[in-house]
């Protein structure tokens, strides 16, 4: 199996490097000192498609497979992990679960604007009280006429007010369980719809993570993703997607810390040389670099793995996107520490890149499933292939 890039790929990463290096690089610190939501960027990024890259070009994506789409995110994360953040989610959770199992309607309305990063999408599901488990999900839709009615709040909404459309799921069926949920496209201007507050996070400072509120939020039927109760279905179809996303993320951080270690380890002198001659520090970078390519290289099968269709059971995708997201999220955090630990007092310090990869890194095994929801996942598929 060869996963070297193909001329297509490589011109994707290095159009995205450059701007990323250009346009992005140089004004971050800013932005992250002001907490700045790199709108315009984004909109520039779209324009190069990276806003619907798995979608068809007949909905005014890009078309191309999932294996572009990681290189993509990784270049993106390897400078600003919150950026890569709101294209994941746009991409991943949003857009292709739209592609998948919108209507017509509902595609011209939303997907294209999507692809072309005219909006940006954001995915509701996780609430005060309901992480894990998301059937556990309180918010509730029923049905009035021409319209539903939601009542409920929405956590960890990425990009806040900065999106055009969110994926909204809530309970049609209270006694129903996981059976009882279903999705909506809400925006927000629907009546009811209101922005509560933003998290005040420890990382990912310029990717705005809000709380939804919906009071008597009118949302017309046609804005229904698919039947009444195949809401979790598509959630957790749409997470598998995105935890190969993470995974890209994770490697794009963790490829940019081990960079400004090696670069930092070459310049800075102790004891009459440069830190990069001691052996403590040479076994440092090798088990960095080492870790990544190994991370790479599940994230490459697992992005494959997802454009082999029904050659590839459902089950296996999802247990494959699990073990990228499980490592590569693990691996990113090991790595920054060890960039921080390089850097010395200068890695602890707010002026230096690897402060801020060491802070981004440490949600990587939170959101989108837990390490520990992770390795459920993946016992389960590993003792039914045993069975």
């Amino acid at each position: 199996m060869d996963f070297s890039l193909n001329s297509d790929q490589q011109i994707l990463r290095d159009t995205v490097r450059q701007f990323m290096e250009t346009e992005m690089r140089p004004v971050l610190r800013a932005y992250e000192r002001e907490e700045k939501f790199p709108a315009a960027e984004l909109r520039e990024l779209g324009e190069l498609g990276c806003c619907g890259m798995l979608i068809p070009e007949e909905w005014g994506g890009a078309g191309m497979d999932t294996v572009s789409y990681v290189v993509m995110l990784e270049e993106v994360a390897r400078v600003c992990a919150s950026t890569a953040v709101t294209l994941s989610v746009t991409n991943s959770v949003v857009a292709v679960p739209l592609w998948k199992h919108g209507t017509d309607e509902q595609k011209k309305k939303y997907l294209t604007r999507l692809a072309h990063g005219e909006i940006l999408g954001s995915f509701c599901l996780t609430e005060p009280q309901a992480g894990s488990d998301a059937a556990a999900i309180q918010t509730r839709a029923v049905r009035d006429g021409d319209f539903y009615v939601l009542n409920g709040a929405k956590s960890w909404v990425s990009s806040g007010a900065h999106t055009g459309v969110y994926i909204v799921f809530a309970k049609t069926d209270a006694t129903a369980g996981a059976k009882g949920v279903t999705a909506f496209l809400v925006e927000p201007s629907f009546p009811g719809f209101r922005v509560a507050r933003y998290e005040d996070k420890m990382g990912l400072r310029i990717s705005k993570s809000a709380e939804i509120s919906l009071s008597d939020c009118r949302v017309p039927a046609a804005n229904r993703i698919g039947e009444e109760g195949q809401g979790l279905k598509i959630a957790l179809e749409a997470l598998d997607g995105g935890r190969v996303g993470i995974a890209a993320q994770s490697v794009g951080i963790a490829q940019g810390a081990f960079e400004a270690s090696v670069k930092y380890a070459k310049q800075r002198r102790a004891f009459g040389k440069t830190i990069s001659e001691f052996q403590a520090i040479q076994f440092m970078l090798a088990d960095m670099q080492t870790e990544i390519e190994a991370a790479r290289g599940l994230m490459y099968y697992a992005a494959w793995l997802r454009d082999q269709g029904p050659a590839a059971a459902t089950s296996r995708r999802g247990a494959q996107a699990s073990r990228a997201k499980l490592y590569a999220s693990e691996m990113a955090n090991r790595v920054c520490a060890k960039a921080v630990q390089i850097h010395g007092s200068q890695g602890y310090s707010r002026e230096s890149d690897v402060e801020r990869y060491y802070r981004d890194a440490r949600v990587l095994t939170i959101y989108d499933g837990t390490s520990e929801m992770q390795r459920t996942v993946i016992a389960r598929d590993l003792l039914k292939a045993g069975s």
